[in-house]
């Protein structure tokens, strides 16, 4: 029952991790696409520049007909040269600014590819994940159900038991016992209690970990089936599962 309810519980961290690359690409996108909007205010606002720079020009070629000294001639053809050099300095920025928007262009087109693609995979794990919630969800309720049948016919006392010590630690409470070995922390124990244990005659934990233990098998011949054998089957029917 604890691995179906945290299974059931890391599905919300799944999804998550599972959308993780298609928020990243989206973000990409966002962002090339206000790089190319910024880029593209740039060149407007250079070609406003370029324009009213060129109606200046224009007056400035028709103020020479009004020119009467050689001097003033020659200051005007000065300030024309001025003139000139500025207007190459802005057609070059509107043409830096136009190759930048091409660029953001196709990192643009690159990057809506990619969220397209991304959002088919996850779209496909969303689904997936649903569906083993749902599966989950179904598998959970069976086994509280079948806990809640076995419990009736487990002993009060040693059901409070095994509940304290579920509530205790998140790990399983019952743990097997295979080659003076404890399952569950995977430390040996004692020989003598390892002897205890397989003739499943008293209610035993182990000593480091606290996991009520069970022997993994049939209990020796002079055993009783007591207690022990009766815990092993409280997790919901068979030793596999914990609940």
């Amino acid at each position: 029952m604890m691995g179906i309810q945290a299974a059931c519980q890391k599905i919300p961290e799944r999804l998550r991790a599972a959308e993780a690359p298609l928020r990243e690409a989206i973000k990409r996108l966002q962002d090339a696409k206000a790089a190319m909007d910024a880029a593209a205010k740039e060149r407007r606002s250079y070609e406003r520049d370029l324009e009213a720079h060129e109606a200046h020009m224009e007056r400035m070629k028709a103020h020479a007909a009004h020119l009467k000294t050689n001097k003033e001639y020659q200051a005007h053809l000065f300030e024309l040269d001025l003139a000139n050099k500025k207007r190459g300095e802005l057609e070059e920025k509107v043409l830096l600014c136009m190759e930048r928007i091409d660029q953001l262009q196709q990192v643009v087109t690159e990057a809506q590819r990619r969220v397209a693609a991304l959002e088919e995979s996850f779209g496909q794990e969303q689904r997936a994940l649903v569906e083993e919630e749902r599966t989950l969800a179904t598998e959970l309720a069976q086994v509280k159900m079948l806990y809640q049948e076995v419990a009736r016919k487990v002993e009060p006392n040693l059901l409070q038991r095994y509940n304290q010590i579920k509530a205790s630690c998140k790990e399983p409470p019952l743990a097997a016992v295979r080659d003076s070995l404890c399952l569950g922390c995977r430390l040996q124990i004692p020989p003598q209690l390892v002897a205890q244990v397989k003739r499943s005659e008293e209610l035993l934990v182990c000593p480091y970990c606290h996991r009520i233990l069970y022997w993994e098998g049939e209990p020796q011949p002079d055993g009783s089936g007591g207690p022990a054998r009766t815990s092993s089957s409280i997790d919901g029917g068979g030793r596999g599962r914990a609940s």
